[in-house]
């Protein structure tokens, strides 16, 4: 079967009547019992000044995952390295590694939103030196050794829980992302599959082992309903959001996010699907055991119940048990 991943971005719009802190609580409990029912990785956005509430945060709740869970990867995909001060990444991300026993997953990323930037005073133009620097300041860092950092020594404590250290993974959607991957990270983590062809080339390239195709990924959100017609009666106004809030962000970046600058019909995008238990089954078995799936239960600020009832529909479907 399909390796199953989840994820949470925890946007809560004003029409979704959640209170954010119910929110919380539900993602925590359902990652908790993702983990339970053999779902392998958590993985958490960022993003920031979003009107729905967008997660700023990931490495704040990537803590209150790990204190709640023993064994689900921690995936932060991705930290926005140039809005960050990268000494100060290297210390939080030590601290949840420590606290989930080495079980963080850190994917790096430019950036693309120009208001973030401009939330934090920084310049575009430097994300890529930004990020170079982070991805240095991380593998010196996590030695626990004394390092020169912009003309000065110093040393991050407490070292990561993994040895030597936790991944590093650069998110890109450019060829030019996959070359400084293959240089620089431990992996590339592409916005888009057609990316990862540069990557690969570019590992082999350098004397690296070739990692063959990427394996199949499903679509960004799938929802569970033996009647199709009134599943997406509840989830189409939040599929809408979600696509309206990446496509005006790619609108306004002309970056290759993978989102239509002008999304169009929600129900005819093949990355939000709709399916039946024998759909699903029939999904997961397409992409075969090397494929993943990743749930996203609250995508574009679906309530806690109707999410809990995805959840359990999806289980049931796919016989998961605890």
């Amino acid at each position: 079967m399909a390796r199953l991943e989840i994820r949470y971005d925890l946007r809560n719009p004003a029409f979704a009547g959640t209170d954010l802190a119910d929110r919380y609580d539900a993602a925590l409990d359902q990652i908790e019992w993702a983990e339970a029912h053999g779902i392998r990785v958590v993985t958490l956005s960022e993003h920031h000044g979003v009107d729905d509430g967008c997660l700023p945060s990931p490495l704040v709740f990537a803590a209150a995952v790990a204190a709640r869970t023993r064994r689900i990867k921690i995936r932060v995909a991705a930290l926005i390295a140039p809005l960050h001060d990268p000494l100060r990444i290297a210390e939080d991300a030590a601290v949840v590694d420590q606290l989930s026993r080495g079980r963080l997953e850190l994917v790096l990323a430019n950036g693309y939103v120009p208001g973030e930037f401009a939330m934090f005073g920084k310049d575009l133009a430097g994300r890529v030196p930004a990020v170079i620097e982070a991805i240095a300041t991380l593998q010196a860092a996590w030695t626990g050794e004394p390092f020169e950092h912009r003309g000065r020594t110093v040393r991050v404590t407490p070292t990561p829980h993994r040895r030597p250290r936790p991944p590093i993974l650069l998110g890109g959607a450019s060829d030019g992302a996959a070359r400084r991957a293959a240089r620089l990270a431990d992996l590339f983590f592409p916005s888009q599959p057609r990316f990862w062809e540069a990557y690969r080339a570019a590992v082999v390239e350098g004397g690296g082992p070739d990692w063959g195709p990427m394996p199949p990924v499903g679509p960004r959100f799938v929802h569970v309903d033996e009647d199709v017609a009134a599943g997406w009666d509840a989830v189409r106004p939040h599929v809408a959001h979600e696509r309206a809030s990446y496509g005006a962000w790619a609108a306004q970046s002309g970056s290759a996010t993978g989102f239509d600058p002008e999304p169009g019909d929600p129900d005819d995008d093949p990355e939000y699907q709709v399916l039946t238990a024998a759909g699903l089954r029939s999904l997961v078995a397409d992409l075969g055991e090397w494929g993943t799936l990743a749930l996203h239960p609250m995508m574009g600020g679906i309530p806690p119940d109707l999410a809990w009832a995805n959840l359990h529909r999806l289980a049931a479907a796919l016989d998961l048990h605890r």
